[in-house]
């Protein structure tokens, strides 16, 4: 019998492997299910005894950080201690740099430290589908290069020079040390995201996610100097739900992912032997299958958000609660995309985000490449990443291309019809009678 990567490159707590032998299942994935289930029930005490309401905002930022390092040990073991480094060199760049250059000098050591756990990996452990500490590690480095960018933004900058989602997300005052390793750890988004930036985080701290919107049972809207009181949406519904969609996708995944291994597409057997519209097929649905994989994860961790009150966004027209404000994926338009950008727009929503904060919106020439190359670069070293952020590089700018030429061609064709119609209304008058 092997020895799977799981057995010699995982370093988490193996306190669950007779349960993970009576699923059939890696320890490390096992693992992975206790963290987040468990993430999901302790979630619904910063609604009720944790609220806003109930106690003050350092108890609310300790608890999250107390479980978020108790999760992150239990998954990782020793390599939990990045989650901790990473942060903390940033946080002292953050307090020691100017901040005029300090998102610049944040970017670089983050991405430094995160590039150098992804070479160890792929040197040390190639090609694994274990668990690892590099996918918690994308995320905070995802926070910690936005949270560098917006203390830049409030610090620096004047209002008027900044957009409006520049504006929104500015931040005028260095976080403390609480605040700072609260956000980057916090338990509900450690494990698999999604991105939270810094201003929708303390906004949910402080409740200030539901006083924009007049709903918090039990509060005045300070803003609005309001003595009105209303009542706190409840993500209950929304919870129920995207947990057994999630469900649903890991079983798919785990029911028909053996019957399609993407590995197979390797083999020689596969390549000499089958034909062009059986490879078509069969990469088709197994793609499609490992995609679950992520919808199963992206759909939890945004419940586990939602059940401690983080993801509200207002109301729909219809009155009742949104709460996709750090949704990660809409799988029913990704599945259903027509154009390259609208299945960008609805996968890994939070990334999106994340690039057009930092990079898109901030660099006037070449920003699509380096949007891309940044998405590369954070993903790890892997080719294939690199194939493919080219290919979307390429393809963007052919689909831009497209748009121009069509939308000449309608501006050009419309003016020939039109000129064509007064001629002919000229040499063709209409006579009445």
């Amino acid at each position: 019998m092997g020895v799977s990567s799981a057995d010699v490159y995982y370093d988490g707590s193996r306190a669950f492997t007779w349960l993970a032998d009576l699923a059939g299942l890696p320890i490390d994935q096992m693992n992975f299910l206790v963290t987040q289930f468990s993430a999901l029930g302790l979630a619904a005490l910063l609604r009720s005894s944790l609220s806003p309401r109930a106690v003050s905002p350092a108890t609310r930022h300790a608890f999250g950080l107390v479980l978020g390092l108790f999760f992150g040990y239990f998954s990782f073991g020793k390599h939990a201690v990045h989650l901790a480094g990473l942060p903390a060199l940033c946080y002292v760049v953050m307090r020691t740099h100017n901040p005029r250059s300090v998102q610049r000098a944040v970017l670089f050591v983050a991405l430094l430290y995160l590039s150098c756990i992804h070479f160890h990996r792929q040197v040390y452990d190639y090609g694994s589908y274990t668990l690892d500490i590099t996918g918690p590690l994308m995320v905070i480095t995802q926070k910690v290069t936005s949270l560098a960018y917006s203390v830049h933004d409030g610090m620096t900058r004047k209002e008027e020079e900044l957009t409006p989602s520049q504006r929104y997300h500015a931040v005028k005052k260095m976080p403390t040390a609480l605040e700072y390793f609260a956000y980057a750890l916090h338990f509900q988004a450690l494990m698999a995201g999604p991105v939270i930036f810094y201003r929708d985080y303390i906004d949910f701290i402080g409740g200030h996610n539901i006083y924009g919107s007049k709903t918090l049972a039990g509060y005045t809207d300070k803003n609005l100097n309001s003595n009105e009181i209303v009542l706190e949406p409840s993500p209950r519904l929304v919870v129920v739900k995207k947990v057994l969609a999630s469900c649903i996708c890991a079983v798919i995944f785990v029911s028909f992912i053996p019957s399609f291994p993407i590995q197979k597409i390797k083999e020689d057997d596969f390549i000499e032997n089958t034909t062009l519209g059986y490879k078509v097929g069969f990469l088709m649905v197994s793609t499609m299958l490992v995609r679950f994989k992520y919808y199963h994860a992206w759909l939890f961790a945004d419940a586990i958000c939602n059940n401690s009150g983080l993801g509200f966004n207002g109301y729909n027209v219809d009155g009742t609660a949104r709460w996709d404000l750090i949704s990660n994926v809409n799988v029913l338009k990704f599945e259903t995309a027509l154009s390259l950008r609208d299945s960008i727009e609805q996968w890994n929503k939070g990334t999106n985000r994340w690039l057009r904060m930092i990079v898109y919106e901030r660099i006037k020439t070449h920003s699509t490449i380096l949007t891309y190359a940044l998405s590369a670069l954070w993903h790890g070293f892997y080719p294939g990443y690199y194939l493919t952020f080219a290919g979307g590089a390429l393809f963007t700018f052919a689909a831009r291309s497209s748009n121009i030429s069509s939308t000449c061609y309608g501006h050009r064709n419309n003016t020939v019809v039109s000129a064509r119609s007064v001629g002919e209304d000229e040499d063709h008058p209409t006579h009445d009678g």
